[in-house]
């Protein structure tokens, strides 16, 4: 493994963890008690607020900001410009630094481009969030959703593609169990 790349005109306050091969790119700031896992790589102008954890393996493009009480989990991809949010009704002159909602990302998910996510919400493993959606409620494993407010319309299997009715994955020919609220893996064929 490689040692951490910092890009010269990145920003990273003390007390930062960063594992090896990670590589951060132009203009991001990775604020204070922040963890980045190996082999993560951090695009062109992220922000990484106070004590966010991000796992082993994420990608996160150009323009996303992660605030205090986001932690992400491995082999995560957030879109260009995604946003999670930390607080659920700002006021520039109220105070709520004490109110921070957490925000979890399962394994695995993906957080498509301009999406907002609103904290206090989960995104289940290997979850699919669709590009300018805005999630306002928890998000169940393997789900595909989209829209304002993001809705399931599918279902993903862990290689990304979205599942035929019948469970299967036509791409890795992996075979869910799917009920109305509820896709499981039963076969793996890799």
């Amino acid at each position: 493994m490689a040692a951490p790349f910092v890009h010269e005109t990145a920003v990273v306050d003390d007390e930062v963890q960063i594992d090896e091969d990670v590589r951060i790119w132009h203009f991001t700031h990775v604020s204070y008690g922040a963890r980045i896992g190996a082999r993560s790589v951090l695009g062109q102008n992220v922000f990484v607020g106070r004590g966010v954890r991000i796992g082993i393996g994420v990608k996160i493009q150009n323009n996303v900001s992660l605030y205090a009480g986001v932690t992400v989990g491995d082999d995560v991809f957030l879109g260009p410009s995604c946003v999670f949010t930390n607080v659920l009704n700002p006021r520039a002159h109220v105070e709520r630094k004490d109110e921070f909602a957490p925000t979890n990302v399962g394994r695995g998910v993906t957080v498509g481009a301009n999406a907002t996510i609103v904290c206090g919400h989960d995104l289940g493993e290997y979850a699919l969030v669709g590009a300018g959606s805005v999630v306002t409620k928890d998000v169940l494993p393997h789900a595909v959703v989209v829209g304002n407010p993001a809705q399931r319309t599918a279902w993903a299997c862990r290689c990304g593609e979205v599942l035929q009715s019948d469970g299967a994955c036509v791409r890795c020919r992996d075979r869910y169990r799917i009920t109305d609220d509820r896709c499981e893996r039963v076969e793996s064929r890799a």
